[in-house]
């Protein structure tokens, strides 16, 4: 397995819908699939969408605490969509292409999703509070979303210092690889 770069804010793959997985070719997935929790992983995320690491396809990854024991629901959504939706929550957010910034977003409390899973069944997953939260913003990426275009304007004023600092770190990173 192998840990991957994860692309940040200000790079066209993030702004870009991503293309469906042939369910033909899902089984093959499984060492990406692998590489991706890895990745999520050691970034200490809970999320992380294909585009999120270069990848063109509608694929996400999700591994969410619950309980105090330690416990976690995890996930693999390949092609997924939202069937149904209920309930509101404001809550703050993160993001791994987005290093340290932070933002309330509105979400929906309660999700349904028909999607593959990693052995190309169909699924579906009913899910609530964090692990709604966390599949709603996985979908998005495959969207070309990103969580600060969800923000409030007051919101997006609070964070923009952020975002220029990270726009501009982008842009020194991309000239380094550029150099290689």
């Amino acid at each position: 397995m192998a840990v991957m770069r994860i692309y940040k804010y200000g790079e066209a793959i993030l702004k870009r819908k991503m293309k469906p997985v042939d369910p033909a070719d899902i089984r093959k997935l499984k060492p990406v699939i692998d590489d991706m929790f890895e990745t999520m992983d050691e970034a200490q995320g809970v999320g992380l969408a294909a585009n999120q690491v270069g990848l063109d396809m509608r694929l996400a990854v999700i591994r969410v605490p619950v309980g105090k024991e330690g416990d976690t629901i995890e996930a693999v959504l390949i092609n997924p969509v939202i069937v149904e939706k209920s309930g509101l929550m404001h809550e703050e957010e993160g993001c791994l292409s987005f290093p340290d910034i932070f933002a309330k977003v509105d979400r929906f409390r309660k999700v349904k999703v028909h999607c593959f899973n990693e052995k190309g069944m169909p699924v579906e997953i009913n899910a609530e509070g964090l692990f709604a939260k966390a599949i709603q913003h996985e979908i998005d990426h495959l969207d070309g979303i990103c969580f600060v275009d969800r923000v409030s304007d007051l919101g997006k004023l609070r964070i923009r210092g952020q975002l220029a600092k990270l726009i501009a770190k982008v842009k020194a990173e991309a000239e380094r690889r550029k150099k290689r």
